[in-house]
């Protein structure tokens, strides 16, 4: 059997006791040193700069201040001890010049051990700059911020928004505070104007708050804007702070994560929080109004990305929060110190994990190992000798901290010595194990595992599966390369018996819950081999004390209340089992006594409170006439008291049970009393919750609560309703009701009532009741607002002013105004427009509103009107405006239809709304390569609005060019044809198939795209080659002769088959379609559709006589049979003027789909 040896703890000094333990040498160790960082408080006297160290011979000690020598004993202001590293900084002058990183070195003759770096941070007293702020001016309506700046100092920061009479500034969902102390106002109101916001910091470490200049003058509200202004009351959210849509955010594990989105809009955003692709962690908490989100000592888990969303009725927008925790040094293997012998061989392990992983830098004696590659991880040297023995440093660090060990190394030239007393024997059951001990000191074995034993690091020998020939006399033997130490031991081996059956718990006990002052029985069976019978044990052990035999405790009490435990025992082996024993008490001797009427006194004796203080009692009672067998709570009293008076309701039969609550929760109840009934009595109380209303204009219509039936108090309840006016002397009016409610018929409109009600019953009277005031019916308003005007603010938006109504013809309470508008026609062309009514409703007492989403260059009228909770009063007189010009529509159509080599010619259809008088169009176009990136923009400026086809020329040929479109009149040029909206994109070839056929017959043109009509025909075969054919493969079998063909061949059939199409029409072939559709043509039908352009159409027809042709599709009466009745309401006045032109349009589209159809059937 091989020798074991002793773990590198054990002490040197043990091997030859207290007397030589002077003698033996000892690396240094730090015993005690400063934290990384020393603040110096300014009101603390003194700052000991710690530094305490041991070993044999005795250490010495120096420093180092940011990496050059410093030693203390030559400043005489500091104080230092005598065989100590430490000396203490007395704060008595400038601490500036102590400011700086420390480190302390204890060294002796065998090796030199350091403390961490320790940074004396002298901190400055923070103060705001001196400054002058300027006055804040905002519009009503708009966000604005005011700063903070607070200066650097010791954390923690608190900073406090505050007027010079130190009174906080309100912050709710609209104003907050955000994490860097800046106030942030989602929209100004009137009361954010004052002169003296001060913003405070607060640094508590150092006892110290200082001002920021008080901001005079801060917010100025213009409430009367100018026309540019924009007066648009509700706005779309936008974010305060953070900016930008993403942000990066990283923090240390521990720290806790701070989110905050801060945003303006109006209404005021509320914001909400996710954490995309998992729940919000469970400890996570929202403040300030849901703004901040705070995730407490995050971990790893708490890593990913957070978004918070911010929305009003207009919108919502995001930011998305990528957040990373990073985690400082922390130890995996910790370097520990080592006794080692002359050429054995020393592994240090030094590995610690982080985020981001740290650095592992090695020293000896504090002097870092150069000219050698070391694994980061291990130390090793593979033979040492005496002179080898150090201190060995490994330093841990990344950006978030740094750890630092240090491993006494210590080389000893002495022969093994074993540590475990000779001659121990050792007893054993056959196909157990058995465990023989074998310390030693200063041994280089190792273990030693074989097929049934183990040989440990300690040298200690297991045995697995004992038997027979095991028996006998082990020796351990420890050498190395200074001498050899043995010990003998016995092993007893059992085997020459017959063979023994292990002891076990054969039935174990049971938890149990016991009512105190009943009997307990804890039982224990086990099983054990019977040669041991006179040597086997049954015990019960609580608190370390052993009791015989079966456990029966009498009359239980709370101290017998714990955990007793089961063990059966013989000399070679043992089993145990536990049980939890819980004695359950509760409130005991319930006695009700001093009855007096409604109120009595309940006593009782309190239960047991389990070593957890008792906190409060509740009182339960149960009633036999409303809700039997339903126990409620009735009170709670403290703890400390075994008492209550009781203040019942009358005529009720009760009884009642207590019940103790401590921190454990709440106990059982006790039993309930006998029943006590108390005598009939005058209610105690009268309704409350009354409420007055008018549905009707002379009708009042009075509600209450009515009395729970426990609180009748006896038989016969009823109700005394008292009303009278309260603006005329007069007696009060009285009925007797027993619901609970009533109706005073034929009231004055709107005028104040007195009302009261009183419960009675067959005892009496309840209490005087209190008086309320209500008002009697609502009626329509009879005036409408006087002295309505419209200011004109821009082409889109107007503000209407009126004078109130007088509150003498509101006839009820006032609930706002409404204002209704309508479009009467257009400017550009005079058409009229039965545009829908549109509403706005302002509720309050207001006197001006605004109106937005106007379209410009109208006329427009309104009307304005009060409101009550009857309903709308009369309107006012009709206020007739105009809206300014603005910029146009998009365009509705826009089109390629032809490409030659060089050229392009584009059509388009003029704006549906130009919103004023259009001056022409600007044209742009730019190239395309064949990584879709974009050549520089042209640009075309056409200045003739009639205008309304061009051709591009001098194009690149076989190129990708895209173009843009935008309508302009004297205010500036509308939206583009942009990108997301399909632009047209086309390829400018030279491959080309022309087909030359002279009309027989032209129509006049009908609209500004009724020459395409003839163009499709004669360039048909070109458009819709070009569009169809795809070119990037031209280059390889344009050339080739079957190709050639193959197009020829197509060409030829296409041509006859156009003839047939031009026969057949001059036979007479043609199709009904109602005049007013060729007088009207819908542009977007006519070809000029991406599915129907290679379509060939001919449903032009002669006009009818004297008839004439409009550019602005309006339909006259004399030419159609459509009137408005046909198409709009009654009241034209208010139909919306998209639904009236989109009902008409729909109709004709539909026909003029029908034709297209039929034409293109005709040629098959």
């Amino acid at each position: 059997h091989r020798p074991g040896r002793l773990g590198t703890t054990v002490v040197v000094s043990c091997l030859f006791g207290s007397t030589f333990e002077c003698l033996i040498e000892q690396l240094p160790t730090i015993t005690a040193q400063s934290p990384s960082s020393l603040i110096a408080f300014p009101f603390d006297e003194s700052f000991p700069v710690t530094c305490e160290a041991k070993g044999n011979p005795e250490p010495e000690f120096r420093w180092t201040k940011n990496g050059q020598e410093f030693d203390p004993f030559l400043d005489p202001r500091l104080l230092k001890e005598e065989n100590s590293g430490t000396f203490v900084i007395p704060n008595n002058g400038n601490l500036t010049e102590y400011q700086g990183t420390y480190r302390c070195y204890a060294s002796n003759n065998l090796g030199t051990a350091i403390s961490r770096e320790i940074e004396f941070i002298v901190p400055h007293v923070p103060k705001f700059p001196k400054e002058t702020l300027e006055p804040v001016m905002v519009e009503e309506g708009e966000p604005f911020t005011l700063r903070c700046d607070p200066p650097k100092g010791i954390p923690p920061l608190q900073i406090y928004w505050m007027t010079i009479n130190l009174q906080h500034i309100e912050q709710d969902e609209r104003v907050s505070m955000g994490l860097n102390g800046d106030l942030y106002f989602s929209h100004a109101v009137e009361k954010d104007s004052r002169r003296d916001y001060c913003c405070f910091a607060a640094f508590p470490r150092i006892r110290t708050i200082v001002q920021k200049t008080a901001m005079s003058d801060t917010v100025i509200l213009m409430n009367c804007c100018s026309p540019a202004a924009n007066a648009i009351l509700e706005r779309r959210p936008s974010l305060l702070t953070p900016s930008g849509g993403k942000s990066q955010t990283q923090l240390v594990k521990g720290d806790d994560l701070k989110l905050e989105c801060i945003a303006e809009g109006i209404p005021t955003p509320q914001v909400e929080w996710v954490k995309m692709g998992h729940q919000l962690p469970v400890k996570a908490k929202l403040e300030n109004h849901g703004k901040l989100l705070i995730v407490p000592t995050v971990e790893q888990e708490d890593s990913g990305k957070y978004m918070c969303k911010a929305k009003n009725v207009l919108g919502e927008t995001f930011h998305y929060f990528t957040v990373t925790v990073e985690e400082p040094p922390e130890w995996v293997f910790e370097p520990e110190s080592q006794l080692n012998m002359i050429g054995s061989e020393v592994l240090i392990k030094c590995s610690a994990r982080g985020t981001p992983q740290p650095t592992i830098t090695w020293r000896v004696n504090g002097i870092p190992l150069q000219g050698e590659v070391y694994n980061p991880l291990t130390f090793c040297s593979s033979f040492i000798w005496l002179s080898d023995s150090a201190v060995y440093q490994c330093e841990a660090s990344n950006r978030h901290g740094t750890l630092l060990s240090n491993a006494n190394i210590m080389i000893m030239n002495l022969p093994p010595m074993i540590l475990t007393k000779e001659g121990e024997d050792y007893s054993a059951v056959e196909g157990k194990v058995v465990m023989m001990h074998c310390k030693v000191f200063n041994d280089s074995s190792e273990s030693v595992e074989g097929p049934r034993f183990t040989v440990h690091d300690n040298g200690s020998l297991e045995i697995y599966s004992i038997e027979k020939d095991d028996m006998g006399q082990y020796t351990c033997s420890a050498k190395n390369t200074e001498g050899t130490s043995t010990i003998d031991s016995l092993v007893v081996s059992n085997v020459v018996l017959p063979m023994k059956d292990p002891t076990r718990i054969a039935v174990a006990p049971e938890d149990q819950q016991i009512l105190m002052g009943t009997t307990a029985q804890l039982s224990c069976m086990a099983e054990y081999d019977k040669s041991f019978s006179n040597d086997f044990e049954l015990l019960w052990e609580k608190d370390g004390v052993e009791i015989d035999g079966i456990l029966q405790i009498i009359n239980v009490s709370h101290r017998d209340q714990g955990v007793y435990t089961c063990v059966a025992r013989t000399p070679v082996d043992q089993d145990m089992a536990s049980v939890l024993l819980m004695v359950l008490d509760a409130p005991e001797n319930l006695v009700l006594s001093e009855h007096k009427s409604k109120t009595v006194k309940l006593k009782w004796i309190p239960g047991d409170d389990h070593n957890s203080s008792i906190i409060e009692f509740i009182i339960m009672y149960e009633e036999s006439q409303w809700e039997p067998g339903n126990w409620k709570e009735l009170l709670r009293v403290p703890g400390n008291q075994n008492s209550a008076i009781l203040k019942l309701h009358g005529h009720v039969d009760y009884r009642f049970r207590v019940s103790g609550v401590n921190d454990v929760g709440t106990g059982p109840p006790s039993e309930p009393t006998e029943r006590y009934k108390t005598p009939p009595a005058a209610p105690d109380r009268n309704p409350e919750n009354i409420k007055i209303e008018g549905h009707l204009p002379h009708e009042m219509d009075i509600n209450w609560e009515p009395l729970l039936p426990i609180e009748h108090n006896g038989p016969g309840l009823e109700y005394k309703v008292s009303y009278r006016r309260q603006d005329v002397e007069g007696d009060w009016k009285e009925h007797m009701v027993k619901r609970h409610s009533f109706v005073v018929k034929n009231t004055p409109t709107f005028v104040p009532y007195e009302i009261k009600i009183q419960a009675k019953n067959h005892q009496g009277w309840g209490p005087e009741p209190k008086i309320v005031t209500g008002y009697s019916g609502e009626d329509f308003p009879s005036a409408a607002p006087d002295d309505v005007a419209v200011e004109v603010m821009n082409s889109t938006v107007v503000k209407v002013s009126w004078m109130r109504v007088h509150k003498d013809k509101l006839h009820g309470h006032l609930g706002g105004y409404r204002i209704n508008w309508w479009r009467l026609r257009r400017l550009v062309d005079s058409k009229k427009s039965h545009g829908d009514k549109h509403t706005l409703t302002f509720p309050g007492d207001h006197n001006h509103a605004t109106i937005p989403g106007l379209t410009p260059f109208s006329e427009y009228s309104l009307i304005v009107m009060t409101f009550n909770g009857r309903g709308n009063g009369p309107g006012s007189h009709p206020v007739n405006f105009k809206t300014p010009e603005g910029v146009p529509e998009k365009n509705p159509v826009f089109r390629v239809t032809d490409i030659q080599k060089h050229t392009v010619s584009l059509v388009w259809a003029a704006p549906l709304e130009p919103n004023g008088i259009l001056t022409g169009y600007l044209l742009e176009y730019q190239l395309m390569n064949d990584t879709e990136d974009m050549g520089p923009l042209q640009t075309v400026d056409i200045s003739n609005p009639d205008i309304t086809e061009w051709i591009l020329r001098d194009l690149e040929p076989k190129s990708k060019y895209k173009f843009y479109l935008r309508s302009c009149t004297t205010v500036g040029c509308g939206p583009v044809i942009s990108e997301e909206n399909n632009p047209t994109i086309v390829i400018v070839t030279p491959f080309k198939i022309s087909v030359n056929v002279q009309l027989a017959r032209q129509a006049p043109p009908m609209n500004p795209f009724s020459h395409l009509k003839s163009r499709l025909v004669t360039r048909l075969m070109s458009v819709c080659v070009e569009r169809f054919i795809q070119f990037p493969a031209l280059s390889r079998i344009s050339t080739q002769g079957w190709f050639i063909g193959l197009m020829c061949a197509i060409a030829l059939l296409t041509l006859i088959v156009l003839i047939a199409c031009f026969v057949n029409r001059n036979k007479g072939g043609k199709y009904s379609v109602k005049e007013k559709e060729d007088l009207h043509p819908d542009v977007e039908s006519q070809g000029m559709n991406d599915d129907t352009f290679c379509e060939y159409s001919d449903n032009d027809e002669k006009p009818l006589k004297g008839s004439q042709h409009s550019l602005s599709r309006e339909i006259k009466a004399g030419d159609s049979g459509d009137s408005l009745v046909d198409y709009g309401e009654e009241d034209a006045q208010f139909n919306e003027d998209g639904s009236f032109i989109g009902e008409y349009a729909g109709r004709k589209e539909k026909r003029v789909s029908a034709e297209i159809k039929a034409t293109i059937q005709t040629p098959a």
